[in-house]
């Protein structure tokens, strides 16, 4: 008789491991033998290196998690007769898995608990239970579980292997995890077999007071093995080799078709959703993974009514249950023959007289069709596309690159992006990219510019019958009137998320489509509309609230249909759409608006979409100045919100847009762009702006006009910027008298300003005098106070130490709230820093100005924050004694602030207060 350990199939576990480590070389797989015993695992344990003084407790935490594997190991080991090269690879896999994670410094906590979970997972040996004769069943059994575990640890060892540095192991995390998931799922699975074949042994040994038990089980084996016959399956697609993921789907079916369930009732499950996203393929894979759960598998393609008939045919032809030509030409006797036999089919419109008479059976139904899945199956799943980290490694897989650099993964998840994740393009994109060795950096730009020629290539040898560009080719053809009107004007949209609040809202300036968008009003008709999309899995809609997505190469498929012509009005017709969730700046001088900030937000990703749109297509708007005021009007939110670089890229295809270039729309583009350079600290070309869009508005408006007011407050700003305090004081002076003159709303904000330059003066008296002058100020409160629209000044009330700390604290809160980590919440964290400093309670505000440095070393803008905190954190350590930590601090200072000057010019020798005045410098004054 065989040794047990050179039965093949504990080999094809060893050989498993092997596989799932990856290694080349012998050398990591004899690290793993050398720990053959859990002695020798113990001793090396307490040689580990622990990163810090928190995980020194981990040796003590596994010994529970190692006497369950102990007890497992035990029946391994009698089972593969006492050779000790079996249990080595769980002790020697678990000894690398805790040096890895222990030199990482980052998560042996998490592997810790993965290995304690694992370990609660196995199979529960009672003590006579680890001396049973070991037959073929629970051997079988066993090496399963064996080797789910082996090769779970060699994984894991190829995780870090393949992951050495922190941020590919926190982007690599959860992908790992979730393999973790489906390995305990499975072992939980198999444990339960293992356990159940350890009963029935322990039966055998005891055969006089189990003998019936044991005839009933030996009999139900003997059933469910005469009933496996290959004759009883008719499958005529095969599982593409390529296949990857989608286990969670599998296991669902799986759970809802188990014909181990007793129930007499029909079991049936309904995979929907769109084309191209896999549905075929993971119920191939799944009847691929039960042929031996099955008696039978039959598999209907349910395209047409034509095909049916065909199926039915082929499948009566196979069983023998029809063999003349007269006998095939009769399609109703075939379908009768074989109806009680039916698993899988497609589409339910066409096939209600192919569902099995019988109501026992395992039905599983693939549509795009959701509500076909609802009404004819009692369990469904909606199949989506790969999220980008999912399609980033398959598209890996499907490259052939088995080690990617880090420039390939960032490569392959933009890719991943750019195709939607949809199964089938990540398919044929991977073979393409594969077969002319395409580097992954250079396709996402090589796709833009050739998106229609690649998605109508058909890569490799598949059954199925579609490319990228066919896919929705039938479903497009079919749709018309108000469905097609409404698909058309999302691809227009951001793919991922268009609240219906904003299709609701009628355009305003175009003519042409009004009657044809009229619909869009009506919430019966929009719902109508949307429900043919959704029969069609064209679109989603979320279940929680009205929002509306499309796939982007659905997107992209739309697009290849319109004419220059239908682009340009749809382009023309959307523009319009997006103008409600913006304020309109260019009309009336309304100041900041957060009230209107959700709206913008909703929209913004929309604008986004339409801009690239027209790069990408071309697109010639018959109204160019409504693309540009669309524009305008998002960049001033964008400016609010201090999305800087974008507002300043988007500003200047604005002003490229604007056709009449002597409007109140195009002076408001032109101040926007001064108020972004002057907050980016380039006040030159902010003054050149500023000085250009008052000589429009004088040209155009009356001299009170409320635009001219708005002017001369900001030429007074720059002014004070520039360090031109006369020539501010004049300018603020003109804006008062202006908008006292017209009793106009705006006056707090001249006020405001006009207090924040008397600071700059040293008049902190009179700045705090006229800051009082607020209407708003009347009923002084915090509240109030902060509503000035200059919360950066909260804190610099002279004689009031105490009341000028609290409210700083408040103004900062309010700008956390409001803006999140950008430059003005920085502004405010250095001001309370300052405040903290100058009371003596250094440690505050030590751990205010590293925040302050955190936060403006992640801004592009954010050097002169940066610089200014560092410097002010080095007098901190000094007053603290810690000198060495001050002046290392302080060179980092005045590299960053000779960086930002671009001179050497940077004297050691200068005074306190001459440092501190220029790196107060480096940043504005009147930031909001």
């Amino acid at each position: 008789m065989k040794k047990r350990h050179e039965r093949p199939f504990w080999n094809k576990a060893l050989a498993r491991f092997q596989e799932e480590l990856e290694e080349e070389d012998e050398e990591e797989y004899q690290m793993v033998l050398e720990v053959g015993a859990l002695e020798q695992l113990v001793e090396q344990i307490k040689c580990i290196e622990v990163p810090n003084e928190r995980e020194k407790a981990v040796p003590n935490r596994l010994d529970p998690t190692l006497k369950f594997l102990n007890g497992f190991s035990a029946v391994v080991a009698v089972s593969f007769g006492a050779d000790t090269k079996m249990t080595a690879l769980v002790w020697g896999s678990i000894r690398l898995i805790l040096s890895l994670a222990s030199s990482t410094n980052d998560n042996l906590q998490e592997i810790v608990d993965i290995l304690e979970e694992l370990s609660l997972t196995l199979p529960r040996f009672r003590q006579y239970e680890k001396t049973l004769q070991i037959d073929d069943e629970f051997e079988s059994a066993l090496v399963d579980v064996y080797a789910e575990v082996i090769c779970f640890y060699a994984r894991t060892i190829r995780f870090y292997r393949s992951n050495p540095n922190g941020l590919l192991r926190r982007n690599g995390w959860p992908a790992f995890h979730g393999d973790f998931n489906k390995t305990i799922q499975r072992i939980k699975r198999l444990s339960s077999m293992v356990e159940i074949e350890a009963e029935t042994t322990r039966m055998k040994m005891e055969q006089k007071n189990y003998v019936e038990v044991v005839d009933l089980m030996k009999n139900m084996k003997a059933d469910k093995a005469q009933k496996y016959d290959e004759s009883c399956f008719h499958i005529p697609l095969t599982v593409n080799p390529r296949f990857w993921g989608r286990t969670e789907i599998i296991q669902k079916a799986m759970e809802a078709l188990d014909p181990e369930d007793q129930a007499e009732e029909q079991r049936s499950f309904a995979l929907w959703g769109m084309g191209g996203v896999g549905k075929t393929q993971i119920a191939l894979k799944y009847t691929s993974c039960s042929r031996q759960r099955f008696d039978t598998i039959l598999w209907i393609s349910a395209g047409s009514s034509i095909q049916i008939s065909q199926s039915f045919r082929d499948i009566a032809r196979h069983l023998g249950f029809i063999k003349t030509d007269e006998e095939t030409g009769d399609t109703m006797a075939a379908v009768m023959k074989v109806k009680d036999w039916l698993l899988q089919t497609n589409d339910a419109a066409v096939f209600k007289h192919a569902w099995p008479l019988h109501s026992a059976g395992s039905v599983l139904l693939t549509t795009r069709n959701p509500n076909v899945a609802f009404d004819l199956t009692k369990g469904s799943f909606h199949v989506e596309p790969f999220n980008d980290t999912e399609g980033s490694q398959l598209l890996l897989k499907l490259s052939g690159i088995e080690k990617p650099t880090d420039s390939n993964q960032d490569s392959a998840q933009a890719v991943s992006h750019t195709l939607g994740g949809l199964p089938l393009a990540l398919d044929q994109i991977g073979g393409f990219i594969q077969q002319r060795r395409i580097p992954l950096r250079d396709f996402v730009q090589l796709y833009k510019r050739n998106a229609d020629k690649i998605d109508a290539k058909k890569i490799g040898i598949t059954d199925y019958e579609h490319t990228i560009s066919t896919v929705w080719e039938m479903s497009l053809n079919n749709l018309a009137g108000q469905p097609r009107t409404l698909l058309e004007i999302l691809a227009f949209m951001n793919p991922d998320k268009t609240d219906e609040v904003i299709l609701k809202e009628p355009p305003r300036n175009a003519p042409t489509f009004e009657t044809e968008f009229v619909f869009l009003t009506d919430e019966m008709d929009l719902l109508d509309a949307e429900e043919a999309l959704l029969q069609g899995t064209l679109i989603n809609k979320s279940s929680e609230a009205s929002f509306l997505s499309v796939h982007r190469l659905l997107q992209a498929a739309v697009m290849r249909k319109l004419s220059p012509q239908a682009k340009a009005g749809y382009f023309d017709a959307v523009i319009n759409f997006l103008c409600w969730g913006f304020p309109d700046t260019f009309s009336q001088d309304i100041g900041h608006q957060h009230q209107s900030w959700e709206k913008c937000e909703m929209c913004l990703p929309h604008v986004d979409h339409i801009v690239k749109l027209q790069e990408r297509y071309s697109i010639v708007s018959s109204n160019t100045d409504a693309f540009a005021q669309l524009l305008l009007r998002c960049c001033w939110y964008l400016y609010e919100r201090e999305s800087y670089e974008i507002a300043r890229s988007w500003i200047k295809v604005a002003l490229n847009n604007f056709h009449n270039r002597s409007t109140l729309a195009f002076a408001s583009a032109v101040e926007l762009q001064g108020l972004i350079e002057m907050d980016l600290n380039n006040q030159a070309s902010a003054l050149d702006s500023f000085t250009r869009v008052m000589n429009i508005r004088t040209a155009l408006l009356g001299p009170d006009d409320a635009f001219i007011a708005a002017s001369l407050t900001t030429l007074g700003i720059v002014h004070t910027e520039l360090g031109n305090l006369t020539e501010a004081y004049s300018y603020h002076e003109k804006a008062i008298d202006m908008r006292l003159r017209t009793n106009s709303d705006r006056i707090g904000n001249s006020y405001s300003n006009m207090s924040s330059l008397l600071l700059r003066m040293n008049k902190a008296d009179e700045a705090e005098e006229m800051l009082k002058r607020c209407p708003s100020l009347k009923n002084f409160t915090d509240d109030t106070f902060l509503n000035t629209g200059n919360p950066r000044f909260t804190g610099q009330r002279q004689g009031h130490d105490y009341e000028a700390l609290r409210l700083a604290t408040k103004a900062l809160g309010f700008r956390q709230k409001l803006l999140g980590n950008r430059l003005k919440t920085c502004d405010s964290l250095h001001q309370v820093a300052e405040l903290l400093r100058k009371r003596g309670d250094l440690a505050s505000s030590v751990k205010l100005l590293n925040e302050c440095i955190a936060i403006s070393g992640s801004l592009a803008e954010g050097e002169g924050q940066q610089a200014r905190a560092l410097y002010k954190l080095s007098l901190v350590l000094r007053k603290q004694k810690r000198i060495k930590q001050s002046e290392e601090v302080l060179e980092t200072a005045t590299s960053l602030r000779r960086k930002i000057r671009g001179t050497e010019n940077v004297h050691g020798t200068e005074s306190e207060a001459e440092a501190e005045t220029e790196y107060d410098g480096l940043n504005l004054w009147m930031l909001w």
